[in-house]
């Protein structure tokens, strides 16, 4: 490593920060209304810049009942204001997880919502059952990938699936269980509601916008499933209107606001549009630190905003 290398990497190490508001969510505590967004944190790599254990809550990147290969290369291509991802939900399994990631994130004192993947219902709940006992502090069902051939988004688009789904799974675990929904829907509104009506205690929202880029030296599209997944600050204005279309829709079920957020500022709208919480996804791909730095801006401004701030600490929302 040459020194300015060792300059920089030294200048963007964050200091451990004393949290002046906190959220709650579906009963448990964020030491703040910021967490990381599924498939965009890596311990080994994110554990070098900040104190993971200073997070809102650390989101995992999907968890399969067995290893995943995901989806063949190129998986990612750049578009305008964000990227498009067809990467499959690639992860070791929940076995591999249960001993390995799961343990090392609760031995650094992090709160963790585990990602639950699949490509059927049983998928789903043979993983949800090894988890049911386990140190994770929260379950995310992925409903609403548009990268996998079966299950995922294909679940998270149709209500009476997603019913049937969310029902077999509330009953193999007590934990807070989060449906995290896909914007692919005509309504997202009666999607929101088939999940609640089943047994989620919890909603994140919104996942990635199905998109495709073209290669117009070969007239082919770059990636290699074809279409995939559009994140980054080109969805944030359509993904506040799903928070707040569900809020007004849904008052009393908790909300984490997913989409462009790269800003204080940005989260802070996520919470004006009635979310509970955000997390920050492709961000954190550009640069490994925003999700505590968005946490930190968001400190700041929660503090001239007492009503806001008083309402997240009892998980209540705007």
């Amino acid at each position: 490593m040459n020194e300015q290398t060792e300059q920089d990497t030294a200048m963007n190490v964050l200091e451990p920060h004393e949290w002046r508001h906190r959220t709650i969510v579906a009963g448990t505590e964020w030491k703040n209304p910021v967490g990381t967004a599924s498939g965009t944190f890596q311990l080994d790599a994110c554990g070098d810049y900040y104190d993971v254990s200073q997070m809102g809550a650390i989101c995992t990147k999907g968890v399969a009942p067995v290893p995943w290969e995901g989806n063949p290369g190129p998986r990612t291509a750049e578009s305008p204001s964000g990227m498009v991802n067809s990467v499959g939900l690639q992860n070791p399994g929940v076995d591999h997880y249960l001993v390995d990631e799961l343990p090392r994130l609760k031995k650094l004192g992090a709160t963790v919502i585990t990602n639950v993947a699949g490509h059927s219902d049983e998928d789903y709940a043979q993983v949800v059952a090894k988890l049911a006992d386990s140190q994770a502090d929260m379950l995310e069902i992925n409903v609403s990938c548009p990268n996998v051939s079966h299950g995922g988004m294909s679940v998270g688009t149709d209500p009476v699936a997603l019913s049937r789904l969310i029902k077999h799974l509330r009953a193999l675990t007590s934990k807070p269980m989060i449906v995290k929904l896909s914007p692919n829907v005509t309504d997202i509104v009666e999607v929101a509601h088939a999940a609640v009506d089943a047994g989620a205690d919890a909603l994140s929202l919104i996942n990635t916008l199905v998109g495709m880029r073209i290669d117009i030296n070969t007239g082919k599209p770059i990636l290699a499933n074809r279409t995939g997944g559009v994140s980054g600050p080109a969805i944030f204005p359509i993904a506040l209107s799903f928070v707040w279309r569900v809020r007004q829709a849904i008052p009393g079920i908790p909300i984490i606001g997913i989409g462009g957020i790269d800003s204080g500022e940005k989260a802070l709208e996520y919470l004006y549009a009635g979310a509970n919480a955000v997390e920050v996804g492709a961000a954190a791909l550009v640069d490994p630190t925003a999700p505590m730095r968005v946490a930190r801006e968001l400190d700041d401004l929660l503090d001239s905003r007492p009503d806001l701030a008083a309402k997240l600490a009892k998980g209540q929302t705007w």
